[in-house]
């Protein structure tokens, strides 16, 4: 787990190294010193870290599920409602995190977001004799997550220079497929030789290592109100109806991560490779993140309908899901996880780009909306399978992605309508 979190880093790390090179000739005033450069690239990287430690408890209780279930014995549907918890947890703390990030400044969060994890992962290997009790471990879990976000938002708005900040935020988004990849590595590699509680330890200890790499950095204004930093950004509504179409989204695309692994085994495909195939589709999410990071940054607008458009894509692959053929769910697997669950990134970066003044307090509006489909979407599955199928249930997920699509349109145009005059278009 812990090679493939340095292997992550790296290709991170030379993809933001390429994007200097080939844009020095081109550089601007704006872009400041050459320090200020390697301070950026650092952010990426530290957002990067920060985000997986947050995610990994609920995806790599989805990846170890044929084991965990096992041991505690509990079903689908008892599995969907666990990792509903540490979404739910997320969502109710999402809105309030934003606030006191802003106030706090993005170190003091990330260093509590990893602290958060580290906690709940340790917990989980150490506490978790029932369903219950994971349960219990998973809320806190969802705490940290929910400070995670827009603890990395705010550090990349404030230190990436505005013509990568696209790139910066697909790289940061590549974080939630960095978890499933792990949780994907660590079933043969971890759970199927020495156990799945092992496997929380070691992700434990990477989230405390993650803690201890966080600067310390200066504290925010307390004085300072969000109210006062938000005057002149996107107004309410707007961002309640993204939040809306940003959950249907979470709720479509997140079973992907908690029930990939359950749907191959269902298929016929073996524990080992099932674990390989998630890991598989998550190195196509982390890819296609990256890339429309990158074009982002060159489109002055239309980024939220590239965001409707890539869930209507993955509608594809959540039925080819569905047909229960080992063949067709591998190419499922891939589409779904790249372009159904690839614009995360995208949705955010324009989120802040029409929120500059208070970009974590706007993108803890935001959150709400996607850890609340997070916590739906796995619970609803479960359920779904229980009751009927996988291939039902992935029809239902495609059928809620293109609600998304249709929800984040309409936030999009509500957002032209009410564009206040700013240099950053709202979109």
């Amino acid at each position: 787990m812990i090679f493939a979190m340095l292997l992550l880093s790296s290709v991170v790390d030379a993809v933001l190294q390429t994007m200097r090179r080939s844009r020095r000739r081109h550089r601007l005033a704006s872009y400041g010193s050459a320090e200020n450069r390697g301070s950026g690239r650092r952010a990426v990287l530290l957002a990067v870290a920060v985000a997986t430690a947050g995610v990994l408890p609920g995806f790599l209780t989805g990846g170890l599920a044929v084991q965990i279930r096992g041991e505690l014995g509990f079903g689908e549907g008892a599995l969907g409602f666990a990792v509903a918890v540490f979404f739910a947890a997320s969502a109710l703390a999402s809105v309030v995190s934003g606030r006191v990030v802003e106030r706090l400044g993005s170190s003091l969060g990330m260093r509590l977001a990893a602290v958060a994890s580290a906690a709940s992962l340790l917990a989980v290997s150490v506490l978790a004799s029932s369903w219950w009790w994971l349960c219990a471990c998973l809320v806190l879990g969802g705490l940290g997550n929910a400070i995670s976000h827009p603890a990395t938002h705010l550090l990349l708005a404030r230190e990436v220079p505005q013509n990568r900040q696209g790139l910066a935020f697909g790289v940061k988004q590549a974080a939630i497929p960095a978890a499933t990849l792990l949780a994907g590595l660590a079933v043969p590699l971890v759970a199927m030789t020495v156990g799945w509680r092992w496997a929380f330890v070691g992700a434990a200890a990477l989230a405390l290592c993650v803690a201890l790499l966080v600067p310390k950095g200066e504290k925010r204004d307390t004085t300072r109100r969000v109210k006062e930093a938000r005057a002149g950004d996107a107004p309410l509504a707007p961002l309640v109806l993204l939040a809306l179409g940003i959950g249907l989204g979470s709720a479509a695309a997140n079973p992907l991560g908690v029930f990939v692994v359950e749907s191959a085994v269902a298929a016929g495909i073996g524990v080992g490779a099932a674990g390989l195939l998630l890991a598989l589709g998550s190195a196509a999410g982390i890819g296609v993140r990256v890339v429309f990071g990158y074009l982002a940054d060159r489109l002055n607008s239309g980024r939220l309908r590239l965001v409707a458009g890539m869930l209507g894509v993955g509608t594809v692959g959540f039925i080819l899901l569905a047909s229960g053929s080992a063949p067709l769910l591998v190419v499922g697997v891939t589409i779904a996880f790249a372009a159904g669950w690839g614009w995360p990134g995208l949705f955010n970066f324009a989120v802040v780009k029409s929120n500059p003044g208070a970009p974590a307090a706007a993108t803890g509006i935001t959150q709400t909306g996607a850890s609340s489909g997070a916590a739906v979407g796995p619970l609803a599955f479960g359920l779904l399978v229980e009751e009927t199928s996988f291939a039902t249930a992935w029809l239902a997920s495609g059928a809620v992605a293109i609600l998304a699509a249709a929800a984040i349109l309409a936030g999009r145009g509500m957002l032209l309508r009410n564009r206040t005059a700013s240099p950053e278009p709202h979109k």
